[in-house]
């Protein structure tokens, strides 16, 4: 096992490392594993908008076609990059070195994000909310969520341009209270969050590709409990009543 592999595992059973990137309470994303249509959109949102420079190194284009219900041809055709291989990892196209330079920190892994981050789909879910014009960062925006973040606003056509609403913090300094939509994008805000919403479910989905079994399984395996239960009352009542 390589050492990234080594470290993204131990990271997935530390949330709290999640706690100092998060600032104020976050939103509930909703998502739903069991929505596969939402699943799919997730996916051809982020292959469109974020896999160029986040990788999901730990997951395989061709695990997307089992779970998500999607033919080889069609992920070949819509998800995935001329040059690579059905069933190879899915990773990043720009290296460490030119997105320290652009960004000023390379653009991390998202393998395990929705496991990493303290609130899971919630956190991911309103940070691609959070995004604000801020003139004093290098690229021009912040984030509510993780403030000073040097990520871009990559979906802002769609969502549009927000601005920061301050008020006089406790410590005498102002502080982000909320953002107000100053350009609209090309979706109104209910379509925008479902856009953040689908996005939040795939990468849930990433992080714990089993998830969709387990729940799926566990319908079966709580009746079938309940119906052992039954079973084994009867033969106590049976048991008792020769004793008695």
């Amino acid at each position: 096992m390589t050492k990234l592999r080594l470290f993204a595992l131990l990271l997935a059973f530390v949330p709290a490392l999640g706690l100092a990137a998060s600032a104020g309470p976050l939103e509930s994303s909703g998502t739903d594993l069991s929505d596969r249509a939402s699943l799919q959109r997730g996916a051809g949102l982020y292959m469109n908008y974020c896999a160029g420079c986040h990788a999901l190194s730990l997951h395989r284009y061709s695990r997307i076609a089992t779970d998500l219900g999607l033919s080889p041809e069609l992920v070949e055709q819509n998800l995935m990059p001329s040059q690579a291989k059905i069933g190879e990892n899915i990773n990043t196209g720009i290296n460490a070195g030119d997105g320290s330079a652009w960004f000023g920190k390379a653009p991390p892994d998202l393998s395990l994000i929705s496991r990493a981050k303290l609130g899971g789909p919630d956190y991911v879910y309103s940070y691609l909310k959070g995004f604000y014009i801020d003139e004093a960062r290098p690229l021009g925006w912040n984030n509510t969520v993780f403030p000073g973040a040097s990520m871009p606003h990559v979906l802002w056509e769609l969502q549009g341009i927000q601005r920061p609403v301050y008020e006089q913090g406790e410590d005498g300094h102002p502080h982000v209270a909320g953002l107000e939509l100053v350009q609209p994008g090309r979706l109104d805000p209910k379509a925008y969050d479902q856009v953040a919403r689908d996005i939040s479910a795939f990468l849930q989905y990433v992080a714990e590709p089993a998830a969709l079994k387990r729940e799926s399984v566990g319908v079966w395996v709580v009746l079938f409990l309940a119906f052992f239960t039954f079973i084994a009352y009867l033969l106590k009542v049976e048991y008792w009543r020769d004793v008695h």
